[in-house]
Protein backbone atom coordinates (compact mmCIF):
# COMPACT_ATOMS: atom_id res chain seq x y z
CA UNK A 1 0.00 0.00 0.00
CA UNK A 2 1.17 3.54 -0.85
CA UNK A 3 1.92 5.89 1.78
CA UNK A 4 -0.71 8.82 2.21
CA UNK A 5 2.19 11.20 2.44
CA UNK A 6 5.44 10.58 0.36
CA UNK A 7 8.03 12.75 2.43
CA UNK A 8 11.17 13.57 1.11
CA UNK A 9 13.88 15.29 2.95
CA UNK A 10 16.18 17.58 1.32
CA UNK A 11 16.89 19.80 4.49
CA UNK A 12 18.05 17.36 7.78
CA UNK A 13 16.62 19.69 10.19
CA UNK A 14 12.85 19.02 8.60
CA UNK A 15 13.94 15.24 9.98
CA UNK A 16 15.12 16.12 13.26
CA UNK A 17 11.90 18.31 13.62
CA UNK A 18 9.49 15.23 12.42
CA UNK A 19 7.85 16.90 9.35
CA UNK A 20 6.37 13.22 8.25
CA UNK A 21 4.16 12.69 11.18
CA UNK A 22 3.48 16.06 11.16
CA UNK A 23 1.95 15.83 7.75
CA UNK A 24 0.37 13.08 7.73
CA UNK A 25 -1.87 14.12 10.75
CA UNK A 26 -2.46 17.42 8.67
CA UNK A 27 -3.58 15.70 5.53
CA UNK A 28 -5.35 13.46 7.36
CA UNK A 29 -7.70 15.96 9.11
CA UNK A 30 -7.59 18.01 5.52
CA UNK A 31 -9.25 14.72 4.06
CA UNK A 32 -12.06 13.61 6.51
CA UNK A 33 -13.10 17.37 7.32
CA UNK A 34 -13.46 17.49 2.86
CA UNK A 35 -15.32 14.25 3.59
CA UNK A 36 -12.68 12.65 1.91
CA UNK A 37 -11.11 8.45 2.26
CA UNK A 38 -7.72 8.81 4.23
CA UNK A 39 -7.00 5.52 1.67
CA UNK A 40 -6.91 6.05 -2.17
CA UNK A 41 -4.82 9.59 -2.15
CA UNK A 42 -0.86 10.29 -1.75
CA UNK A 43 0.33 13.60 -1.33
CA UNK A 44 4.14 14.20 -2.10
CA UNK A 45 5.97 17.03 0.69
CA UNK A 46 9.46 17.76 0.37
CA UNK A 47 11.06 19.41 3.72
CA UNK A 48 14.16 21.91 1.98
CA UNK A 49 15.65 25.24 2.73
CA UNK A 50 15.63 28.49 1.61
CA UNK A 51 17.84 28.23 -1.37
CA UNK A 52 15.92 25.48 -2.64
CA UNK A 53 12.34 26.86 -2.46
CA UNK A 54 13.19 29.76 -3.68
CA UNK A 55 14.90 28.14 -7.18
CA UNK A 56 11.65 25.89 -7.48
CA UNK A 57 9.42 29.56 -6.78
CA UNK A 58 11.68 31.30 -9.41
CA UNK A 59 11.11 28.41 -11.80
CA UNK A 60 7.44 27.94 -11.70
CA UNK A 61 6.01 31.11 -10.61
CA UNK A 62 8.86 33.52 -11.93
CA UNK A 63 9.73 34.77 -8.31
CA UNK A 64 13.11 34.33 -7.14
CA UNK A 65 12.72 34.50 -3.72
CA UNK A 66 11.63 32.50 -0.81
CA UNK A 67 8.91 31.39 0.26
CA UNK A 68 7.20 29.34 3.26
CA UNK A 69 5.40 26.55 0.85
CA UNK A 70 5.01 26.06 -2.39
CA UNK A 71 2.25 23.99 -3.99
CA UNK A 72 1.74 21.84 -7.63
CA UNK A 73 -1.63 20.19 -7.64
CA UNK A 74 -1.99 16.99 -9.57
CA UNK A 75 -4.89 18.05 -11.19
CA UNK A 76 -7.59 21.21 -11.65
CA UNK A 77 -10.00 21.27 -9.48
CA UNK A 78 -10.95 24.81 -8.79
CA UNK A 79 -14.48 25.88 -9.12
CA UNK A 80 -15.65 28.26 -11.54
CA UNK A 81 -17.66 30.91 -9.70
CA UNK A 82 -15.91 32.96 -6.97
CA UNK A 83 -16.56 31.67 -3.86
CA UNK A 84 -17.63 28.32 -4.82
CA UNK A 85 -16.66 25.11 -3.56
CA UNK A 86 -13.99 23.62 -5.47
CA UNK A 87 -14.81 20.03 -6.60
CA UNK A 88 -13.57 17.06 -4.90
CA UNK A 89 -11.18 14.36 -6.67
CA UNK A 90 -11.56 10.45 -7.18
CA UNK A 91 -9.48 7.93 -4.94
CA UNK A 92 -7.68 5.46 -6.48
CA UNK A 93 -7.33 2.43 -4.73
CA UNK A 94 -5.11 1.29 -1.61
CA UNK A 95 -2.46 -0.31 -3.83
CA UNK A 96 -2.71 2.93 -6.64
CA UNK A 97 -3.92 6.20 -4.83
CA UNK A 98 -4.61 8.88 -6.57
CA UNK A 99 -2.02 11.55 -6.34
CA UNK A 100 -3.31 15.35 -5.09
CA UNK A 101 0.08 17.02 -6.11
CA UNK A 102 2.91 18.53 -4.25
CA UNK A 103 4.12 20.20 -1.77
CA UNK A 104 7.36 21.99 -0.69
CA UNK A 105 8.01 23.50 2.56
CA UNK A 106 10.94 26.27 3.81
CA UNK A 107 12.60 25.41 7.19
CA UNK A 108 13.99 29.21 7.32
CA UNK A 109 11.12 30.71 6.62
CA UNK A 110 8.62 28.58 8.14
CA UNK A 111 10.85 29.20 11.45
CA UNK A 112 11.62 32.92 10.87
CA UNK A 113 7.59 33.11 10.46
CA UNK A 114 6.30 31.35 13.69
CA UNK A 115 9.09 33.00 15.70
CA UNK A 116 7.87 36.04 14.88
CA UNK A 117 4.14 35.37 14.94
CA UNK A 118 5.09 33.73 19.03
CA UNK A 119 3.39 30.36 17.82
CA UNK A 120 5.33 26.99 18.07
CA UNK A 121 7.20 26.11 14.47
CA UNK A 122 4.82 22.74 14.55
CA UNK A 123 1.30 24.51 14.39
CA UNK A 124 2.59 27.00 11.69
CA UNK A 125 3.70 24.30 9.56
CA UNK A 126 0.44 22.47 10.29
CA UNK A 127 -1.29 25.33 9.08
CA UNK A 128 0.64 25.18 5.73
CA UNK A 129 0.31 21.96 4.97
CA UNK A 130 -3.61 22.15 5.20
CA UNK A 131 -3.12 25.26 3.22
CA UNK A 132 -0.91 23.62 0.96
CA UNK A 133 -3.02 20.68 0.09
CA UNK A 134 -6.23 22.60 0.15
CA UNK A 135 -4.51 24.62 -2.95
CA UNK A 136 -3.79 21.06 -4.52
CA UNK A 137 -7.77 20.58 -3.68
CA UNK A 138 -8.51 23.79 -5.87
CA UNK A 139 -9.21 26.35 -3.19
CA UNK A 140 -7.34 30.12 -3.69
CA UNK A 141 -6.62 33.29 -2.23
CA UNK A 142 -6.76 35.65 -5.30
CA UNK A 143 -10.49 36.81 -5.41
CA UNK A 144 -12.09 37.63 -2.37
CA UNK A 145 -14.94 35.71 -2.37
CA UNK A 146 -12.40 32.02 -2.99
CA UNK A 147 -10.06 33.68 -0.41
CA UNK A 148 -13.41 33.48 2.16
CA UNK A 149 -14.01 29.88 1.58
CA UNK A 150 -10.44 28.32 1.57
CA UNK A 151 -9.49 30.62 5.12
CA UNK A 152 -12.65 30.00 7.14
CA UNK A 153 -12.13 25.67 5.77
CA UNK A 154 -8.50 26.29 6.75
CA UNK A 155 -9.41 27.55 10.39
CA UNK A 156 -12.07 24.46 10.79
CA UNK A 157 -9.48 22.18 9.93
CA UNK A 158 -7.04 23.30 12.35
CA UNK A 159 -9.77 23.39 14.85
CA UNK A 160 -10.03 19.83 14.31
CA UNK A 161 -6.35 19.66 15.65
CA UNK A 162 -6.33 21.88 18.60
CA UNK A 163 -4.97 25.22 16.98
CA UNK A 164 -6.02 28.21 17.44
CA UNK A 165 -7.16 30.61 14.02
CA UNK A 166 -4.17 31.50 11.83
CA UNK A 167 -5.84 34.50 10.71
Amino acid sequence: MEPLVDCVIEDERWQAFGLEPLAVRAVQATLTALGLPETGFTLAVMGCDDARIAALNASFRDKPTSTNVLSWPYDDLSAEGEGDTPGLPEPGDRDDPASLGDLALAYDTCALEAAAAGKPLADHVTHLVVHGLLHCLGYDHIREGDATLMEGTEVRILATLGLSDPY
